[in-house]
């Protein structure tokens, strides 16, 4: 079977500028980027606010193994497959973070024939975004840094510095460092931290502006530091955030590309969803709702995080709501949460019945979660070759008796002619739903630990929350200062409903640990950190980066 980077390179892409006229887009309102690639001009928004939106179709998954169990690719598949039975569809989604890539999953740009194209240029260094987020974000930490050394007429608290430093690389040696070293001229010593660019606040930034004045007046919200009579330091003070939005001017912009079947693709912004809130950006959702009848955009890893991070983060700040949620699942999955090792991954492709009805509980679960937001929803089956006719039929049994809907694909192998059956019946469900009622996890009012509670129950199945004395000091903080009232984005293990990520399938009787809480007053939220989770990644014991290539001809290998 060929790999998805030489599928790739056998799709015959279109010119860009051949999308953007069956998009009815003007040059005017575009910004290419070579042949195949550009960004849309925030003016378009304006120049189309006057069209209907489209309908929104939303993409998660049960909880995945460490190898994903094919969002992205269903997503895209969907699309493309939308596009087969008449309709006219574009998909949105995140651009991938180097840092993965790299690492343990490689790439985040579909696979097979249900990609997002160029492959290359999408995971690496996408039209210059994930790198003007990091400068953004590191010039304000120089920019701190100088002002304290430079006579600190803020009064700001070295001792109580919360702004750190980013890359988009996973390096575990850098989450806790010590700065400013060998004397007073390299500054003032203190410890210090880096999380990875996915993570940083400015990546929610941009993910979660509506345009350019929006973005400025988050960036000058962001709380960089306390003063020493205990009032917040904000980048406004430090005069940081209009050169952090030149930085931004044009990576705010949607970038436009194509699928590898040439179906239009808006892929922006990356936010994690074990971190951030997980979804790509509210201006190129918004920019699609008003190009298509239907756009398909996907949220990261389980349901628990960036499904339930869509509804009551993203939803309520941008005012979307989705018409239909697609729940992926795959049969390794499902044998994992059943108690199946996934080392060696071959496990997870052997029969094992058994294994396999225990670990239906898990999909049973994110089921069960969705229905509390009152969408129609459909599960679907990203297709293995391995996968046995039995246990597919044991995901339909589970779906009928629960009244949601099912559809198997093969988007993998066959692009969107795999996904049809699929695309059919999302697109039934969304065209029958009329949204009414918006529901949430909780309301804005209560307080941010009943709504630390709200998620951790109804969400996770926790028993109980405990948070550890620091998080609890952070959150009486927070609210003291007047932030009680913003939503709350919890930062967890992905592998896991609970905060522990060897806890498989649906654990019960457990406590959620909160054991750290952060400001994200530019974003508009509360972090809140549990168990161990890192807000920088380490590398596994053999990254992908090792099966990676380029020859003199600049042609890359071992990228998928």
């Amino acid at each position: 079977m060929l790999t998805s980077l030489e599928i790739s390179r056998k799709v015959k892409l279109h010119e860009i500028k051949n999308i953007i006229e069956r998009l009815n887009i003007s040059e005017d309102d575009f910004e290419f980027y070579g042949k195949y690639t550009g960004k849309i001009k925030l003016s378009l928004l304006e120049k189309l606010k006057s069209n209907p939106d489209g309908k929104l179709i939303l993409v998660t998954a049960i909880t995945p193994t460490s190898f994903g169990e094919g969002k992205t690719l269903t997503t895209i598949g969907l699309g493309q497959a939308l596009n087969k039975i008449g309709k006219k569809g574009i998909i949105a989604i995140r651009e991938p973070s180097v840092g993965p890539v790299f690492g343990i999953k490689g790439g985040a740009a579909g696979g097979g024939y249900s990609q997002v194209l160029p492959m290359e240029m999408i995971n690496l260094h996408f039209n210059g975004d994930l790198s003007a987020i990091t400068a953004a974000h590191n010039l304000l930490a120089a920019m701190l840094d100088n002002h304290i050394l430079k006579g600190n007429k803020l009064g700001i608290d070295v001792t109580n510095i919360l702004w750190n430093r980013t890359m988009d690389i996973n390096d575990r040696s850098l989450r806790q460092i010590v700065i400013g070293l060998g004397g007073r001229v390299n500054g003032i010593p203190r410890e210090s931290n880096f999380v990875i660019t996915a993570a940083s606040e400015v990546m929610a930034i941009l993910a979660l502006s509506t345009s350019r004045t929006d973005l400025k007046e988050r960036l000058g919200e962001i709380v960089v530091g306390y003063s020493h009579d205990k009032k917040v330091v904000k980048a406004k003070d430090l005069q940081a955030h209009k050169a952090m939005a030149v930085l931004l001017n044009d990576a705010i912009m949607p970038n436009l590309v194509q699928t590898s079947e040439n179906t239009p693709a808006l892929v922006h912004a990356g936010p994690f969803a074990n971190i951030a809130h997980g979804t790509n950006s509210v201006i190129a959702d918004k920019i699609a709702l008003k190009l298509a009848d239907y756009v398909v955009t996907e949220c990261g890893f389980g349901a628990d995080l960036g499904a339930e991070k869509f509804f009551d983060i993203v939803c309520r700040s941008a005012d979307i709501y989705p018409s239909t949620v697609v729940i992926v699942a795959t049969c390794r999955a499902i044998k994992l949460h059943g108690g199946v090792s996934e080392k060696p991954e071959e496990n997870l492709y052997k029969e094992n019945n058994e294994a396999f009805k225990k670990g239906l509980a898990n999909l049973e679960a994110h089921i069960n979660n969705m229905k509390i937001f009152g969408i129609p929803l459909i599960v679907t089956v990203n297709k293995f070759p391995s996968d046995l006719p039995s246990e597919i039929e044991m995901i339909f049994d589970l779906c009928k008796k629960m009244n949601v809907e099912f559809a198997s694909h093969s988007a993998f192998i066959n692009g969107g002619n795999g996904a049809l059956d699929l695309a059919k019946k999302t697109v039934a469900l969304a065209d029958n739903y009329i949204i009414n009622d918006r529901k949430y996890l909780y309301d804005l009012n209560q307080s941010i630990e009943e709504k630390i509670s709200a998620i951790a129950n109804k969400m996770y199945g926790a028993k109980d929350v405990y948070l550890e004395k620091r998080a609890k000091a952070k959150i009486k903080r927070f609210t003291e200062l007047g932030y009680g009232n913003l939503p709350v984005c919890i930062a967890k293990t992905q592998s896991s409903l609970s905060d522990n990520p060897k806890a498989i399938g649906v654990p019960v009787n457990w406590t959620l640990t909160v054991t750290d809480a952060k400001l994200s007053a530019g974003a508009g939220f509360i972090v809140i950190i549990c168990g161990d989770m890192m807000l920088m990644p380490g590398l596994p014991q053999t990254p992908a980066a090792v099966n990676m290539d380029v020859d003199e001809n600049g042609e890359i290998t071992g990228l998928f």
